[in-house]
This record gives structure tokens, sequence and C-alpha cells, in this order.
């Protein structure tokens, strides 16, 4: 099917703070087709323990993509233990050459509770620098209200929580039911 013909999935606001050694990744409940949101409940955010190695991992696009890359990704944490930066680029070039994983939607932001970054189909792996990084169709409205926050008194949790609320109030494709997952 044509991405002409098909109105496409939408439907993600992912965001990752990292303030005070403390980092929080939450993502909003929303996926819709088209003008239709199907499902308000989703839960973009999740916590992978390889090994006993906790990781805290956020996806934007396709659901069935995602997964495939986050099983990816906790194979190669499997392979390299306590080594995320190492991990995501491993996966980063999996994704980027092999003819399969090339075909998937989807953009992933992971954390260790140290590091915090961005992985993208197009072999990125990208530490952000103000230490917040958002993804999906409301990702730069949280973004942008995110970075405006990091030099207030609130937690990284608190900044979190109300860039979401803010791209929910301005992107039709992101509500305000949350799944918030923090890592020291």
């Amino acid at each position: 099917m044509s991405d002409n013909n098909f109105p496409g999935w939408h439907g993600t606001t992912i965001i990752g703070v990292k303030k005070d050694g403390k980092v929080v990744i939450a993502g909003d409940g929303q996926v819709s087709l088209g003008q239709t949101v199907i499902k308000g409940t989703a839960r973009k955010v999740r916590r992978l323990s390889p090994g006993g190695y906790d990781v805290v991992a956020g996806f934007a696009g396709s659901t069935a993509d995602a997964f495939t890359l986050l099983e990816r990704l906790e194979a190669k944490l499997e392979a390299t233990p306590g080594q995320l930066a190492r991990a995501s680029v491993e996966l980063a070039k999996d994704w980027r050459t092999d003819k399969y994983l090339q075909k998937l939607e989807a953009m992933l932001i992971v954390t260790d509770g140290s590091a915090l970054f961005v992985i993208t189909g197009a072999g990125d792996v990208l530490e952000p620098e103000h230490d917040v990084a958002a993804i999906g169709s409301g990702g730069n409205f949280a973004l942008a209200a995110a970075r405006a926050m990091m030099d207030t008194d609130k937690d990284a949790e608190t900044i979190a929580r109300d860039a979401m609320a803010i791209a929910a109030d301005i992107c039709v494709y992101t509500n305000g039911k949350l799944t918030v997952e923090s890592i020291s």
C-alpha cells in the first residue's frame, strides 16, 4: 500500500530528561489512524533488564517495528553488559545496513541513568546537548517546553510531565495519559 493512500499511524510523543543524576523518559498513550484515535492508553516506554542491567527505552513509530528494535537492543545489551553506548551503536549499524531492519519505521530514546541517546534508522546515535531529547509527532513541542524549564528548580520528572502536558495541548496526535519511567 502506498503512503499516499494509507492515512498512516501517528500519535506519539516521547521525551527524555536528564537532571541532577536522574533520567526520566515519558511517553503519551495515544495511537491514531488518520484522524481517528485507535487507543489512548498504549505503553510506549519500557524498562529493559538484560542481565540485571537496567535500561529505560521509549519508542515512536510503528509498534511492531519498535518492538523488533527493542528486542535487538536487548540482545546487544546482553552481548555488551553495562555498555549502552556500544550496544546503541551496534544496533544503529545493524539498522542502517540490514535490508530487513532498514524498512523499520521507528525511533528510540534510551537511557541507563547515566547516558541519554536517541537512536534512528539513519544510523544515528545522538546524545542531546542540553540533557533533553524528544521524538514523535509532538516531540518538538515537548523538547522546547522542557528546554525552557531546565534552568528552573523543577526535577527531571516534573519537567518531563509538564513538557508532555504542553505537547498534548498543542499536538492532536498526543494525549495526557503518560507512562513515566525513571532511573538514577
